[in-house]
């Protein structure tokens, strides 16, 4: 069983920046292996705790076969992060995406190992229609492979409802290192929070952020139910989000952990920012037409910051909704002190090179 080292672990339960990485391709659809690498080392560079590649931002298509692209996009990272981080060495967490019935898992999760990475997100959407029971085999089994980062998708994008039993035996498979949250539902965030808390594992899972519509809220928040048990907080996120403006994002965390350590957390403006965040993420992710755009509304940012050549997906169907565009350039001229333009614009050509 592959497990995390003590370093890495503890860096994972201090609390990071991890985005999801997005796929470059050129106009025929085929990797563009150059921008790729950009991709990577910007993330590398805005000062990022990990990547996660193989998720669903990076698109469940590059899992097909058919496509060829699983490994050389798993590859690619990894080596351009070690190649990023030889200068500058620090603890960095990579997380390989898996998805499919438990065969195709394991197959991938030995893939994962392969190229170095450190802990799996397992994707659940292939159990719609399986027990928990059957789907708490599946994770455990894969865990014996790789350290397992839990994932709580939302249903309107491909991911089911799993109660409170369901995570409370999830957090007591071995080799759990961490849970994102991301069902967009404050009752179902608190299942698994209360769930981790009650199997007394709080300690060894780390608890990060997915929710789209509440990432600053919940990096605020201190989750407590019970007086036996001590305040959980949320500690970092793992979220598409993060793919964009990510040089903003880190100092946005580094300074509410930092005034967290002071207790001294502005609450205040923080809040509003969140909003604000919000607000954003509604144009990036596309919400009003049911998530259609999401895909290609984080390239579409990248794109204007020519870390993209163009916001095509795989799937020639995924495509910026009517109105999209003009959300984004809304909220681009709405929060200026969001985005991170000038440090892209500083460094593009060097990690284009």
């Amino acid at each position: 069983m592959k497990a995390l080292p003590r370093e890495l672990a503890q860096h994972v339960r201090d609390g990071v920046v991890i985005p999801a990485h997005p796929l470059a391709i050129t106009a025929d659809r085929k990797l563009d292996e150059r921008y790729q690498v950009a991709l990577t080392r910007y993330y590398c560079d805005a000062g990022v705790g990990g990547l996660a590649v193989g998720v669903h931002t990076t698109q469940f298509e590059i899992h097909d076969p058919k496509t060829g692209l699983l490994e050389p996009v798993l590859a690619l990272a990894s080596q351009t992060i070690d190649a990023s981080l030889r200068s500058t060495p620090r603890p960095f967490l990579k997380i390989a995406g898996m998805i499919g019935p438990t065969q195709q898992a394991l197959r991938e999760a030995e893939l994962a190992v392969n190229y170095g990475y450190d802990a799996g997100l397992l994707s659940l959407a292939a159990f719609k229609q399986a027990t928990d029971e059957e789907i708490l085999q599946h994770c455990a089994r894969v865990a014996e492979i790789i350290p397992l980062f839990g994932f709580y998708l939302q249903p309107a994008v491909g991911g089911r409802v799993l109660g409170y039993h369901f995570w409370r035996q999830f957090a007591e498979i071995p080799n759990v290192v961490a849970i994102k949250i991301a069902p967009f539902d404050r009752y179902r965030t608190q299942d698994v929070i209360r769930a981790v808390l009650d199997a007394g594992q709080a300690a060894n899972i780390a608890l990060y952020t997915g929710n789209d519509d509440n990432i600053v809220a919940d990096l605020l928040t201190d989750f407590a139910f019970e007086t036996k048990h001590p305040p959980a907080p949320i500690v970092g996120g793992l979220l598409g989000h993060w793919a964009v403006w990510t040089r903003k994002v880190v100092e946005m965390l580094d300074q509410i952990k930092m005034q967290r350590r002071a207790g001294d957390l502005d609450y205040q403006r923080w809040l509003t920012y969140g909003v604000q965040v919000t607000d954003a993420n509604a144009a990036f992710f596309d919400p009003a037409h049911d998530f259609h755009g999401c895909i290609s509304g984080i390239h579409e940012v990248l794109r204007r910051q020519g870390l993209m050549q163009g916001n095509w997906c795989l799937n020639p169907h995924e495509s910026l909704s009517p109105g999209q565009m003009a959300e984004i350039d809304r909220v681009y001229q709405s929060y200026p002190h969001l985005h991170d333009n000038e440090f892209v614009a500083q460094n593009l050509d060097n990690w284009l090179r």
